[in-house]
């Protein structure tokens, strides 16, 4: 990586983000996150600001990748990830896609960590060989989600102090992380 890639970033290069994002992770957040990185500079530094109480964590996932893609294929482009006031559930997911020394939070902003949760109900009706198929189709879902999951967390505290049986430890009852813990912890490079 360059000099570029890693300095650490006063306040004033977060003035006017080339991305501006905020409200529910969702597919309409995606096409406007897509459009704005059409017009993205093709180098220097490209700050991505979000705010949000979380949404589909896939959504967050596909646009991690598309940070990732790019940080990897543009090296002349430093993508950096601010947060603001909330950065909840698949906000942070995103986050976590974001080299750490490319992380910043403005003061007082939340983190929330949790695991992924699901809601269905298993209808168990049919011959017992269909049965069974179903109910194996509905554990494997849980355990590649958890997979997945757990991938995640594993990106957000690579480099950090934090453990990973501490993330499994406290997602399960919404963990918050403040900005200055965040950064205390290593999970961030800075607070703004």
């Amino acid at each position: 990586m360059t000099d570029l890639a890693t300095t650490p970033l006063p306040p004033s290069a977060f003035l006017a983000p080339a991305i501006l994002l905020s409200g529910s992770v969702d597919y309409q957040m995606y096409a406007d996150f897509r459009q704005k990185l059409e017009t993205v500079p093709d180098n220097g530094l490209i700050v991505v600001e979000l705010t949000t109480l979380g949404g589909d964590p896939e959504v967050a996932r596909v646009m991690g990748e598309d940070i990732r893609f790019l940080s990897e294929m543009s090296p002349q482009r430093r993508f950096v990830f601010l947060g603001k006031a909330a950065v909840y559930s698949a906000g942070t997911t995103f986050l976590s896609f974001f080299a750490t020394e490319n992380r910043y939070l403005t003061r007082g902003t939340r983190l929330m960590i949790h695991e992924r949760k699901m809601s269905q109900t298993v209808q168990v009706d049919g011959p017992l060989t269909t049965c069974t198929a179903s109910l194996k189709a509905v554990l494997h879902e849980i355990e590649e989600s958890i997979i997945i999951q757990n991938e995640g967390f594993e990106n957000l505290i690579r480099g950090s102090q934090v453990t990973m049986d501490e993330v499994l430890k406290k997602a399960p009852a919404n963990w918050y992380v403040e900005a200055h813990d965040a950064l205390r912890l290593g999970l961030i490079a800075g607070v703004i």
